[in-house]
């Protein structure tokens, strides 16, 4: 068993989602955009398929590294990138990282005809979703006010949500960050759908101690579940200070780079009270399972980071707390529903209750819509 090629099939779709310079997103006009899909090839007649990767590492790195090796290695083969092709992690970042790892793992469960949750062990077939809404923004009739966040979450609510998590106001909006907008936007959102309903908070990412220290006490009276990444996560004494000086659960690190290994550095100097973690932030479904394990040796809980298959699986796997899977990003004048039209059906449909069904199908669980990526497959001049 080996593998043959690795491909990056790239095509287009009419999205409704922009990014603004700091990489937050918005709703847009339509338009058309490019998105890529990896394919581990084997010579077993069953590849492994993950959604996105850039063409040019994959062409340059990735395929090179590959060609011969078992796909079933996955540990070895990861193992390979991080340390013995530790001077290419320029293009290697986690997030192309973990599109290798997770075509592997797809690959492994279409082999075997599992979905990846049972291979890594499996522990429940549904989770808790929140809902998570877009930053903050200026838009009429969007999520330009406090107010406008409280009549949106009261649409959440009526669409069956049961928890909500608010991205506030971020730059490069000109007047962005502001501490007592934010705490208004939670007021609003608190007295719109009552005191019962589990409310998070995921701000700028930079605010100073005192900024953060205000922010955290003034969701403490609002009584929200946690709060999320309000300054700069290389500054851990920074998250030592704040943790220490708040009943709110402190949640993090999300973004900060290092793997395994940054969160066993929080997780010893008790620097979040709830450590964070996702596929893309660590680099794939390997080394985020390592990051499960060390949370459990802690007795510490981790709630993941992001939407998507990737993480559905492991979340299918962990028997340790780990209460939601993040839905969204939400915003009133945009469709979360018609997010992905290359499946055939969304990877994350939740229910009535609030709690998506995680796929059973094989591997990442995706339905592939082959025709509708070979109708819009854009064409390589090579």
């Amino acid at each position: 068993m080996k593998i043959v090629d690795v491909e990056t099939i790239v095509f287009k779709y009419r999205s409704r989602r922009q990014h603004d310079l700091a990489g937050h997103s918005h709703p847009a006009p339509g338009h058309d955009a490019l998105q890529t899909l990896t394919v581990v090839v084997t010579d077993e007649g069953v590849n492994g398929y993950c959604f996105g990767g850039s063409k040019e590492i994959n062409d340059r790195i990735v395929k090179p590294a590959l060609l011969g090796k078992n796909p079933l290695d996955r540990e070895k083969i990861w193992q390979m990138f991080y340390r013995r092709l530790q001077a290419s992690r320029g293009g290697l970042n986690d997030r192309q990282l973990a599109i290798v790892d997770m075509a592997m793992w797809d690959f492994a469960g279409r082999y075997l005809n599992q979905p990846i949750c049972k291979l890594l062990g499996g522990y429940r077939e549904k989770v808790w979703a929140y809902a998570s809404t877009m930053c903050g923004d200026e838009m009429e009739e969007g999520l330009n006010t406090p107010e406008a966040y409280g009549r949106f979450a009261e649409q959440l609510i009526k669409q069956g949500y049961t928890a909500i998590k608010l991205h506030t106001w971020m730059p490069p909006i000109e007047w962005a960050p502001d501490p007592k907008r934010d705490v208004a936007a939670c007021r609003a959102v608190r007295e719109a759908v009552g005191d019962d309903v589990p409310l998070m908070l995921d701000c700028y990412h930079g605010y100073n101690r005192e900024q953060a220290l205000y922010i955290g006490r003034e969701l403490e009276k609002l009584n929200f579940y946690w709060f999320e990444e309000p300054m700069d996560e290389h500054n851990i004494a920074s998250y030592v200070w704040l943790a220490d000086k708040l009943d709110i659960p402190v949640v993090g690190p999300e973004t900060a780079e290092g793997k395994i290994w940054t969160r066993a550095e929080w997780i010893v100097r008790e620097a979040a009270d709830i450590i964070r973690g996702g596929v893309g932030d660590n680099g794939g479904i390997t080394p985020l399972m390592k990051t499960v394990h060390l949370c459990e040796a802690f007795g510490v809980r981790l709630e993941i980071h992001g939407g998507g298959a990737g993480n559905l699986q492991v979340l299918g796997a962990m028997g340790i707390p780990g209460e939601f899977y993040e839905r969204g990003l939400f915003h009133p004048n945009y469709d979360y529903e018609s997010v992905t039209p290359w499946l055939k059906e969304v990877i994350d449909p939740v229910d009535r209750q609030s709690h998506v069904h995680i796929s059973q199908k094989p591997g990442l669980g995706m339905e592939i819509d082959w025709d509708f990526i070979e109708e819009n497959t854009v064409k390589s001049n090579k």
